[in-house]
């Protein structure tokens, strides 16, 4: 699901647990308005998604980023976690380095991550995501991210020592464009193959990092009331840009009824996890 404002997810599924089986009419019992409503006066801050319980499911990818992130972390002497949203993955980690850092562009997750991450020990910087990394060159042994915007390869194999890895998942091509197409009609084949992982491959590459794992996969979503799907594009505000529901009213009222008809909305997010290391000197 996954910019600008917090491109990251919580550490459990994006929308609030694994994917059950589909199927069946949403009937919620509630008024379009009514669901309306309170999506639209719910939190976007940080990146957590426990909002969403009962309400949308995604499945999790298979590899466990937030375990092996915090395995990874274990080992590591000095490490940085780039575009760290609220810190809620970072803050899952049984051990931290001696050094941590994260950094993080958008003001009120700096505070939540901040507040979040402080008594860990972990420091928090506020850096835009598309201005150089605010550290000397191989500060850190392990850098991870957890669905960065934008990767910026250069500077993540500047940042690392020789040796150093890299370690993230990522969203991958064309995810959620069931919804997004709802919305926004057909989307060009460039913006649909945009985050192919064999092109982070290539980029890693050409910073001078060996991509050592490239795994994808595709998930299944389910978006069980009209109110899920508000909330969703009000705190993943890439997929739908400039959304609001005045906007999209009859779309939305056209959706909802539909849920309530036929049950929930299914879509499918992509993801990839992919790890590449530095060279020895």
């Amino acid at each position: 699901m996954t910019t600008s404002r917090a491109g990251r997810t919580s550490h459990t599924s994006r929308t609030g647990g694994a994917s059950g089986a589909g199927g069946g009419a949403g009937h919620t019992g509630r008024t379009f308005e009514d669901l309306v409503a309170e999506a639209a006066a719910a939190s976007v801050d940080g990146w957590d998604f426990s909002w969403f319980e009962g309400r949308a499911t995604e499945e999790r990818p298979p590899w466990g980023y937030a375990r092996a992130m915090g395995e990874r972390l274990a080992g590591a002497s000095a490490a940085l976690d780039i575009q760290t949203g609220g810190g809620e993955v970072l803050a899952c980690a049984p051990e931290l380095p001696p050094l941590t850092v994260a950094t993080e562009g958008w003001p009120p997750n700096v505070a939540k991550a901040t507040a979040l991450l402080h008594p860990r020990g972990a420091v928090v910087v506020a850096s835009p995501e598309d201005a150089p990394l605010p550290f000397a060159d191989a500060a850190f042994d392990l850098v991870t991210s957890r669905h960065p915007v934008r990767t910026y390869w250069d500077e993540i194999a500047r940042v690392l020592r020789p040796g150093g890895t890299y370690f993230s998942q990522q969203v991958g091509p064309a995810s959620a464009y069931e919804l997004v197409e709802y919305f926004l009609g057909p989307q060009p084949e460039e913006n649909r193959t945009a985050r192919d992982p064999e092109r982070a491959r290539t980029a890693a590459r050409k910073a001078g990092l060996t991509v050592t794992d490239l795994r994808p996969a595709r998930l299944r979503m389910e978006f069980h009331d009209i109110g899920a799907v508000v909330h969703f594009l009000r705190k993943v505000i890439w997929m739908v840009p400039d959304f609001t529901v005045e906007a999209y009213e009859p779309q939305l009222r056209a959706l909802h009824e539909k849920i309530e008809s036929e049950g929930p909305f299914l879509a499918h997010s992509t993801r990839f996890l992919i790890e590449a290391r530095k060279p020895q000197a």
